[in-house]
């Protein structure tokens, strides 16, 4: 058994960060200033799209997005079941209904002709979710939404250095939201970024951030800006701080290397339980991709073993192994079986994957010595489970 504890996850913070934060600390601007202008224009270069809007988190850039769409009551949204719920929640905020489809089996992503068999006149828009940073098949997706006459706001939030055929997820003609949480592959404590092609929509989410002011709020106590403000709409108060910034700035500079071995360790992971078979590994996608392994999700087959997941979860934690559990599907939560009630089976993929899901250590920290102790643990596990 391993000495001492391995987390699920340990952001990566290294001095170029401390040293930024203690610089806006040092300089008395530390809500919104010039350093989130910075992230903003350099996270706008990092994954090619014109308009990019800094917020609080990857939550207030789904809720504003949905808004600046237009979705609200009356309307229907369809996503996935196997997402974190702050996916389904702003649906709620809206006044929106969400549909769930089903997933594939193998990615875990939204299955597209499950999406097809959802979509009724009421529909509005489709919110895919890149699971784990593999990218959903967006070619499919995409040319749906145009048949039915859709909007296509993507999940980002595991998908920071994601690209599908070649293009960054954040580049295409749609609305993406990314999230800078302590877990995901960069950080700024909280955070998140709302990316678009579309100028007009990038303005109105831009106003719904704070207050529906239409003047950049720091701006106005610089050297050149004036105190005058006038609201527009009424906004939020859901804008990023530069203290925040200040790691984002760093954070994303190094996200391709925090990627490089993310990717050696999911491998690593893979090759191992290959002959495994308890374990159903993360499958590729059968297109072009650059998988941003956020997350490293098996499934456990419970039903060849005398524990649950949780049970087993536990059991790894005796072993001085962190776990997380990402996720328990949305439809499974006592708000939303008892407000959107599921027929038995009617996601039969979701549910398999939502009973025996789990994610193992997976950042950049980490190092193969740390890897092969969580193999084996699950191994030992896996060994005294049997039937």
């Amino acid at each position: 058994m391993r000495k001492d504890f391995l987390p699920f996850s340990i952001p990566t913070i290294e001095e170029e960060e401390i040293q930024e934060v203690v610089e806006s600390l040092q300089s008395g601007w530390i809500t919104t200033g010039p350093k989130v202008k910075k992230f903003e224009d350099e996270f706008k270069v990092y994954v090619d799209s014109p308009f990019a809007v800094p917020l609080s988190s990857a939550t207030a850039g789904l809720h504003l997005a949905l808004l600046a769409m237009g979705i609200g009551p009356g309307d229907e949204v369809i996503t996935t079941p196997m997402t974190f719920a702050a996916t389904v929640n702003v649906m709620i905020h809206v006044g929106a209904t969400p549909v769930f489809a089903d997933i594939e089996p193998g990615t875990l992503n939204i299955d597209v002709q499950a999406v097809r068999a959802k979509i009724t006149e009421r529909t509005k828009a489709i919110v895919p979710v890149h699971f784990a940073g593999l990218p959903c098949d967006l070619d499919a997706i995409f040319a749906l939404a145009k048949e039915f006459n859709l909007q296509v706001l993507e999940d980002a939030a595991h998908a920071i250095g994601t690209e599908y055929k070649g293009k960054r997820i954040g580049s295409f003609d749609s609305v993406s939201v990314f999230s800078f949480h302590p877990i995901k592959n960069i950080t700024t404590g909280e955070g998140g970024m709302v990316c678009t092609r579309d100028e007009k929509l990038a303005e109105e989410i831009s106003l719904l951030k704070f207050h529906g002011m239409s003047r950049e709020a720091w701006k106005r106590y610089s050297a050149k800006g004036t105190p005058n403000y006038d609201i527009v709409l009424p906004g939020f108060k859901y804008n990023m701080m530069d203290i925040q910034a200040a790691l984002g700035i760093h954070q994303l500079r190094k996200l391709d290397r925090f990627i490089e071995q993310r990717t050696k360790i999911a491998e690593f992971y893979t090759a191992a339980f290959a002959d495994v078979d308890e374990i159903i590994t993360p499958s590729a996608a059968p297109y072009a991709y650059r998988h941003a392994w956020h997350l490293y999700t098996p499934l456990v087959k419970i039903e060849k073993l005398t524990i649950d997941r949780d049970a087993f979860m536990a059991e790894l934690k005796k072993e001085n192994i962190g776990t997380g559990l990402h996720f328990k599907a949305v439809h499974h939560h006592p708000y939303y079986r008892e407000n959107l009630p599921i027929a038995p089976g009617e996601l039969p993929l979701a549910d398999y994957a939502s009973d025996r899901i789990l994610s193992l250590p997976l950042f950049p920290k980490m190092v193969m010595e740390d890897a092969a102790d969580v193999v084996d643990s699950v191994k030992n596990v896996l060994a005294r489970s049997r039937k």
